[in-house]
């Protein structure tokens, strides 16, 4: 072989050697590259679905509870709450020690610019109970939470969203509800479906925008806080055709020496009737108290307060109200029948009346709170049903948007009730005007009386009606509002 060829050769061995390795060069760089892209891409997955409150976090860190979209004008609770020993505080759901509170604008409402979500989160497995809607076209989330409440005694969380009412939406809408419960279980670390509660709010049929929620689940996690500035951001995010958002807390001294606090939001205006509960509500506590007496608390003050308001009659598929408690103020466990037990129970149907009471102050289309006194009956049944009868009445409702002191349709209201009474014992008031006597029709100024409607009327206040039906102990008491114009045309439009 000529050392020509041999150069040849080896020039051609070295160019073919050089080529491989440019090559593979290439080669390594490429998969080093799809190797990083598929990393990446696999990081981001597991981002997504292991660690969904991780991935949020830089997301999340600009929400703001200050902003806008959290803001809505106070209902007055501090001058609706009934007198008593406790004390008017700031908070809302987080005054009560170990409960955060988070909200956040997911898109679920067909306009505006309002949040729309909230997630509340005890810190330790609290106390339970449940009120929920009577209506036989219950929503899934009423359902899954009532399933939910009676499999176990505690609960950590409740989601809440506005927007759809995921009511009348069969077992895909019930699939909705589960997979909600599921992704705040997961995004916050428990083990049990049952310790999350779902409450919704909005239009019924609707089925709830999954993509826009599940990813907000997260972002709610994230912001979770007890600061006032989160209760009030939640509060606001719960309402739907709200004019103003409904929080109260109260601080109560317990017969111990102990001093607790109870917190709560709701939400309403329309489509209120309840046979339950409320329409949307979530009260908190941090007593530690014993199960069974804090539902039967619950369930009375219910009774007391959110069966006793009424704005249109109508009630509502997705009606539901969780108490929480969650022991964090330290001591005994407060027993049925004990000292402490009155006067924790004396508490919280406190701010469930104040929250009744500031719903039917914002009825669609209210200018005034309706409220009903009954006293005389034979039972406080009686008294409760005749009350809720007069503020029911459509025709009463109407003379006081006319501000007309037609007080015959209050009778009529009290008489069709279906609770027996001697008409001879009827006693009817207007504010301070007696208007009826035993029976009789009295004589007295109807423009004054007129005069104290539109008073009542132009500050948006309360309307008295005292009721007396006899000589019996019962009594009881009912709130309604007005009925305007506006509440035609609000629910006229409600979907267009």
């Amino acid at each position: 072989m000529s050392s020509s060829s041999l150069c040849v050769g080896s020039v051609a061995s070295v160019a073919t050697s050089s080529r491989r390795d440019v090559f593979a060069a290439r080669r390594k760089d490429s998969f080093r590259r799809l190797s990083s892209v598929a990393r990446s891409r696999k990081l981001e997955r597991t981002r997504r679905i292991m660690s969904p409150a991780r991935a949020a976090a830089d997301d999340a860190s600009s929400v703001d509870y200050g902003d806008e979209i959290f803001f809505l004008k106070d209902a007055p609770l501090k001058d609706l709450i009934p007198a008593g020993p406790w004390s008017v505080i700031d908070g809302g759901v987080c005054a009560p020690a170990g409960f955060k509170a988070a909200a956040f604008k997911a898109g679920l409402r067909a306009s505006g610019t309002r949040a729309d979500c909230a997630l509340i989160v005890a810190d330790e497995p609290a106390v339970s109970a449940g009120c929920f809607t009577q209506n036989v076209v219950a929503a899934a989330p009423v359902l899954y939470s009532r399933k939910a409440v009676a499999g176990k005694n505690t609960a950590r969380a409740v989601l809440i969203n506005a927007g759809q009412a995921n009511a009348a939406t069969g077992a895909l809408g019930m699939e909705d509800t589960l997979e909600s419960a599921r992704n705040v279980a997961s995004v916050l670390g428990l083990d049990d479906l049952n310790d999350v509660l779902i409450e919704s709010t909005g239009v019924i049929g609707k089925r709830i925008k999954m993509p826009e929620l599940m990813r907000a689940v997260p972002l709610l996690a994230a912001n979770l806080s007890s600061s006032a500035a989160a209760a009030a951001a939640a509060a606001t995010a719960i309402c739907t055709t709200d004019l103003a958002r409904k929080q109260v807390a109260v601080s109560v001294p317990l017969p111990d020496g102990r001093v607790v606090k109870v917190g709560g939001m709701g939400k309403g205006s329309g489509m209120i009737h309840p046979n339950m509960a409320t329409m949307l509500g979530v009260v908190t506590c941090d007593a530690p108290v014993e199960v069974d007496a804090w539902r039967a608390m619950t369930k009375r003050a219910c009774q007391n307060s959110y069966n006793q308001i009424s704005v249109d009659g109508d009630t509502s598929t997705n009606d539901t109200v969780i108490a929480l408690s969650s022991g964090a103020a330290g001591g005994d466990i407060i027993e049925a029948g004990s000292e402490c037990a009155v006067a924790l129970e004396a508490a919280l149907t406190a701010v469930h009346v104040a929250i009744a009471k500031s719903i039917a102050w914002d009825g669609e289309g209210a200018t005034v709170l309706l409220e009903c006194n009954v006293c005389g009956a034979l039972s406080e049944s009686d008294a409760r049903t005749i009350a809720r009868s007069v503020v029911c009445s459509s025709l009463a409702k109407s003379a006081v948007f006319g501000r007309d002191p037609n007080w015959g349709r209050l009778a009529a209201a009290a008489g069709y009730s279906g609770v027996d009474f001697d008409q001879e014992n009827l006693q009817i008031s207007l504010g301070p005007h007696l208007l009826m006597d035993k029976g009789q029709p009295l004589e007295f100024d109807e423009a004054a009386a007129s005069a104290y409607l539109s008073q009542k009327g132009d500050e948006h206040g309360t309307v008295r009606v005292d009721v007396s039906v006899g000589d019996g102990d019962g009594t009881g008491s009912a709130w309604g509002c007005d009925l305007s114009y506006d509440y035609v045309k609000i629910n006229a439009e409600y979907t267009t």
